[in-house]
C-alpha cells in the first residue's frame, strides 16, 4: 500500500529523444552507495518538501541477550553449531520463514550494507531478510515502489550479481531473502522516456507491443473533441510545450513526436489510464495478461528458481483486475511462501480461495494494540477530542463525509469510466462506493457470487440509498456491479479500494483521533480495545504462514509511539491536563493542535524539523485547510511557528509527562512485542524496532537505522551473559530487572526469535487463563508466553494480589528472568523482574 508524497522540483535532464529497449537478461554491474555515518537516536532532520504539479509515488509516501539451553526435544533445526543455523530451503521448495527482517533499501543502502549485517541477523535470531523492491526504480527513489523496468534489479542497490552475492553471504549464515513485488503498477518517470514501455505506448499507440501491457482508456475526448488518445496530466500553471526534434518537452518532462496517441492536460484532471490510488505519476498494469504477467515477473521468477529468492510481498492485490488468479498463477510459477498485503477490516478475512500463506499483519497489529488499550477510556478522550476540535461527529459520519469529498476531489475519471461500463445512475454509483465498508467485495465475472461478497454490496446500496433521493436505482446499480458485464463487476471492484485508502486512511484517520493509537492502517479509532477473550478467538483461527508486525513502512505512527498513546486510555484526567496546560500557551488550527499534542509527546524527544514535516503532511492529509492540490504558504508558515513554539515553550513540560508515563509504556512496549513474536504466523520486526524507535509516518520511519548502536548492543549483552555463565549456552542475566527500555526491548526480540527456532510453527495456540490484567497463552507444550496489560489499572488496584496463573505440566523456565517456575504461579512472582515472561519447558 502506499500513498503519494511531495517530490523536490525537477532537476533538468539531457535530451533522450529514442529508448533502446531493455535487455532481457539482466546483468548489470554492482555498485552500492555508501551512506553517511548514522548519529545514535534520531537521524539528521529533513527540510520539507515543496509542492510540485506532480506528485511522486511513496509505498502508503527504524543484563543481556543470551539465548536459550537446547532440550532433548528441540527440533533438527537447532543442532547446527549455534552461530551458524539451518540455511534457507533448496530452490523450488516451499519453506515458510522463521521470522523475516524488512529492510527499506535505498541507493546508499544497498545490498552491500544488507550483507555487512548478516553476523548481526543471525545472532538476533533472523531466519529471512525482508527487502523492499529491488527491481529498477527511478534512480533517486527512496522506496522502490516506482519501476521503471522490471528487467534489471536496481543497480543503485547493486544489480543482480550485487543481490546474488548478497544471497550468498546471508546463505552462509543461514538466512534467506524474502521481496517485495509490486504487480499492480509501473512509475511515469519524469523524463518519461525513462520507461521504455510507457515511451512505446506514447509514441505508437494501440499499435505498440507494449500497449496490452497498460490499462488504458482510449476513448477519453479532450477540449478539441474525439477519442483515441490518453490523457497525460502533466501541465501546470507555467511554462510552455516546446518542440525539439523528436521530442516534445515541457519542463523536466518528454513526450514522443508526433503527439498522435496522447493529449497533455493539467496535472490536477484524472488521467485516461487506471493508477495507483490518486496518483497520476503510477499507470496500472494488465498482469491478468499472461504476457504481461510473464514478462513483468521473468526476472523475480528466475531468481526464486536460481535460490536466491525464497518468499514474496505482494504489494497491493486490491488493484488488480482479478486477485485470485494472480495468486494461483505467482504460485504455479514461484511456489515459495507468499503474503499479500491485504487490508482487512474488522470481521473481514481473507479469502480462502486465494493461493498465498496470509496478509502482511495489519489486522494482527491491530488486535495486538486493541490488547493495551482500556476501553473505560473511550468516552473521556472522545469528549476530549470534541473539545478541542469542535468536531462532534461519530467516526462512521466522517469516514462518509471523507469518502465522498475524495470521490469528488480525486476520482472524477474513475467515476466517468466505471459509469460508462454499468450504466444507470451516476451519482448512486458515487454513494454505493462511498458507502463500501472494505476495501473490495470480491466478485469474479461468469463466476457466482460468493455470499459475503454480495451482502457486503447489498448493505452499501442500502446505507447508500439513505442518502439518494427516493427512487434512485440503488438495486439497479448494485446488481450491474455484481452480475454486469465483466468490465463493470472488475473495475467496481477496483475502484472500492482506492476510494478505501484515500477516504479513510487518507484523510478520515487524520481528522477523527481521540486516541490515534488506534488510527492505523485497516483500524477501527471508535473500537477502543479488545476483549481478552476475543483477542484469543482471533488467535486461534491465525494460520501458520501468516505474517504478523508490529512496525512497517507504511505504518501510522511506530509501534512504541503507540505503546505510550495507549496509556493515555487510562489516564485520560492527567492527558486532559496536560494538554489543557500546553494549548493554553500555543495554538494554531483546532482542527490540528490536538493531534499534533498526542503525536509530539509519543514521538518525544524529537526535533522541530522532524515534527514539522509530520505535521505539514497531517494537515495536507486532513484536508481541512490545506491538502496536496490546495498549497497555502501562510497556513504553512502558521504550522512551522506553532511547531517551535510548542517545543520551545512546551517542550519541557511534554518532556516531563512522556517521563511519567515511561514504566506503563515500557510494559507496553514490551508486552505487545513479545506478543506478536509469539503468536502463530512468521513474525516481521521493522528495520531498527528491536529496540525502541518513536517515528511517525513516512517519510520519517524510513530515516537511516543506527546499525553500530544495536549491533554494540547484542554484542555486549551476549558477552556479559557468557561471562556471567560460562557454562550455559544461552544463560539469562542476573541484572535482568536493571535493564533500559532498549536493552529489555532487544532482550524480548532476541530471546523470542531464538525460541522461534526450536518451536513447531505448526504448535496451537492455548489460552491460559491470567485475569484482567495479564495476557497468557501456550504454543503447543513448547512455550507459553505471559504480558502485562493495562498496567495503570494494575497498579491502581495495587498489583497482582494473589492473582496466580497455572501453568502446563513440567518445568518451565523464564528466558527473561532465568527463574524456574512449575505449575500454579503467583502473577506477582512470575512478573517481578520484567512485565512480560517468556518462559520454555526444559
Amino acid at each position: 500500500m502506499s500513498e503519494p508524497m511531495t517530490q523536490p522540483e525537477p532537476v533538468p535532464l539531457e535530451p533522450a529523444p529514442g529508448v533502446v529497449p531493455p535487455e532481457s537478461v539482466p546483468a548489470p554491474d554492482p555498485g552500492p552507495g555508501m551512506p553517511p555515518d548514522p548519529l545514535p537516536g534520531i537521524s539528521p532532520e529533513t527540510s520539507p518538501a515543496a509542492v510540485p504539479p506532480q506528485v511522486a509515488h511513496d509505498e502508503i509516501l527504524p543484563e543481556s541477550v543470551p539465548g536459550t539451553r537446547t532440550g532433548e526435544d528441540v527440533p533438527d533445526l537447532s543442532e547446527l553449531p549455534e552461530e551458524v543455523p539451518a540455511p534457507p530451503p533448496p530452490p523450488g521448495s516451499y519453506g515458510v520463514p522463521v521470522s523475516t527482517y524488512r529492510f527499506q533499501l535505498t541507493p546508499d543502502f544497498g545490498f552491500e550494507k544488507v550483507a555487512e549485517l548478516a553476523p548481526y541477523l543471525r545472532d538476533l535470531g533472523i531466519s529471512h531478510v525482508y527487502l523492499s523492491p529491488i527491481l529498477q526504480a527511478v534512480p533517486e527513489s527512496r522506496h522502490g515502489y516506482d519501476v521503471t523496468d522490471h528487467s534489471r534489479v536496481r543497480e543503485e542497490f547493486g544489480g543482480v550479481e550485487g543481490l546474488r552475492e548478497l544471497s550468498a553471504t546471508l546463505n552462509q549464515h543461514g538466512i534467506g531473502i524474502v521481496v517485495d513485488i509490486v504487480p499492480n503498477h509501473m512509475t511515469i518517470p519524469v523524463p518519461e522516456s525513462g520507461n521504455a514501455q510507457l515511451w512505446s505506448l506514447l509514441k505508437d499507440g494501440p499499435e505498440s507491443p507494449y500497449a496490452s501491457w497498460f490499462d488504458v482508456d482510449w476513448s477519453v475526448e479532450g477540449e478539441e473533441g474525439g477519442g483515441g488518445k490518453v490523457n497525460m496530466p502533466v501541465l501546470g500553471d507555467s511554462g510552455e510545450t516546446v518542440a525539439d526534434g523528436d521530442v516534445l518537452r515541457y519542463h523536466d518532462h518528454e513526450f514522443p513526436l508526433p503527439d498522435t496517441h496522447y493529449r497533455l492536460v493539467d496535472w490536477r484532471r484524472g488521467p485516461g489510464y487506471r493508477r495507483f490510488f490518486d496518483v497520476s505519476s503510477l499507470i496500472g498494469l494488465r498482469v491478468e495478461d499472461p504476457e504481461v504477467f510473464d514478462a513483468t515477473h521473468a526476472v523475480i521468477l528466475s531468481l526464486v528458481e536460481e535460490g536466491v529468492i525464497q518468499g514474496l510481498r505482494v504489494d497491493h492485490p486490491d488493484g488488480l483486475a482479478e486477485p485470485r488468479g494472480y495468486l494461483a498463477r505467482l504460485r504455479e510459477k514461484a511456489g515459495v511462501w507468499t503474503v499479500a498485503e491485504k487490508i482487512l477490516i474488522g470481521s473481514e478475512r481473507l479469502p480462502a480461495d486465494w493461493e498465498c500463506d496470509g496478509t502482511t499483519g495489519y489486522e494482527t497489529l491491530n488486535r495486538i494494540t486493541g490488547l493495551f488499550v482500556d476501553p473505560a477510556g473511550k468516552e473521556p478522550l472522545v469528549e476530549l477530542f470534541a473539545q478541542h476540535t469542535g468536531v462532534r461527529d461519530d467516526y462512521a459520519t466522517v469516514v462518509r463525509e471523507s469518502k465522498a469529498e475524495v470521490l469528488d476531489l480525486f476520482f472524477g475519471a474513475e467515476i466517468d469510466r466505471l459509469h460508462a461500463v454499468v450504466g444507470s445512475d451516476r451519482q448512486t454509483l458515487v454513494e454505493l462506493l462511498a458507502a463500501m465498508p472494505v476495501y473490495r467485495a470480491y466478485a469474479v465475472p461468469g463466476e457466482p457470487v460468493p455470499e459475503a461478497s454480495a451482502r457486503i454490496v447489498e448493505e452499501a446500496g442500502r446505507v447508500a440509498a439513505e442518502r439518494l433521493p427516493e427512487g434512485a436505482p440503488v438495486a439497479e446499480v448494485v446488481e450491474r456491479v455484481l452480475n454486469g458485464p465483466a468490465e463493470a463487476v472488475t473495475r467496481f471492484q477496483q475502484t472500492c479500494g482506492p476510494v478505501m485508502a484515500k477516504g479513510v486512511e487518507d484523510t478520515a484517520l487524520y481528522r477523527w483521533y481521540p486516541l490515534s493509537c488506534l488510527n492505523e492502517v485497516g483500524g477501527e479509532p471508535d473500537r477502543f480495545g479488545g476483549s481478552v477473550e476475543e483477542f484469543h478467538a482471533f488467535c486461534r483461527e491465525m494460520s501458520p504462514g501468516t505474517m504478523t508486525t508490529l512496525s512497517t513502512h507504511d505504518t501510522k505512527r511506530s509501534e512504541d509511539v503507540r505503546a505510550r498513546l495507549a496509556v493515555l486510555s487510562e489516564l485520560p484526567e492527567e492527558w486532559a491536563a496536560a494538554v489543557g496546560e500546553w494549548s493554553s500557551k500555543v495554538s494554531f488550527d483546532p482542527a490540528l493542535d490536538y493531534l499534533a499534542w498526542q503525536n509530539l509527546m509519543a514521538s518525544w524527544p524529537i526535533g522541530p524539523d522532524r515534527f514539522f514535516d509530520y505535521l505539514f503532511k497531517a494537515a495536507r492529509e486532513a484536508k481541512t485547510s490545506i491538502s496536496w492540490a490546495t498549497p497555502d504558504p501562510a497556513y504553512e508558515r502558521g504550522i512551522r511557528d506553532f511547531v517551535g513554539r510548542a517545543v520551545e515553550e512546551c517542550g519541557a513540560s511534554v518532556a516531563e509527562f512522556a517521563a511519567r508515563i515511561e514504566p506503563y509504556a515500557r510494559s507496553n512496549s514490551l508486552g505487545q512485542k513479545l506478543v506478536q513474536l509469539m503468536l502463530p504466523g512468521v513474525p516481521d520486526v521493522y528495520w531498527g524496532n528491536e529496540i525502541t524507535d518513536f517515528s511517525l509516518v513516512d517519510p520519517d520511519n524510513r530515516r537511516p537505522v543506527d546499525f553500530p548502536l544495536r549491533r554494540r548492543m547484542l554484542s555486549s549483552a551476549q558477552a556479559h551473559a557468557s561471562q556471567a555463565h560460562p557454562d550455559e549456552p544461552h544463560p539469562s542475566p542476573a541484572s535482568a530487572g536493571s535493564l533500559s527500555w532498549d536493552e529489555a526491548k532487544l532482550a524480548v526480540t532476541a530471546q523470542a526469535l531464538d525460541l522461534r527456532r526450536r518451536l513447531d510453527p505448526e504448535a496451537p495456540y492455548v489460552p491460559i487463563e491470567a485475569g484482567e490484567h495479564a495476557i497468557a497463552f501456550a504454543r503447543g507444550e513448547r512455550a507459553v508466553t505471559v504480558a502485562t496489560r493495562l498496567p495503570v489499572g494494575l497498579e491502581r488496584r495495587g498489583g497482582w494480589g494473589s492473582a496466580t496463573l497455572v501453568l502446563p505440566r513440567g518445568t518451565w523456565r523464564d528466558l527473561l528472568s532465568g527463574t524456574e517456575h512449575t505449575g500454579r504461579i503467583p502473577l506477582a512472582h512470575l512478573l517481578s523482574v520484567h512485565p512480560v515472561a517468556l518462559l520454555e519447558r526444559d
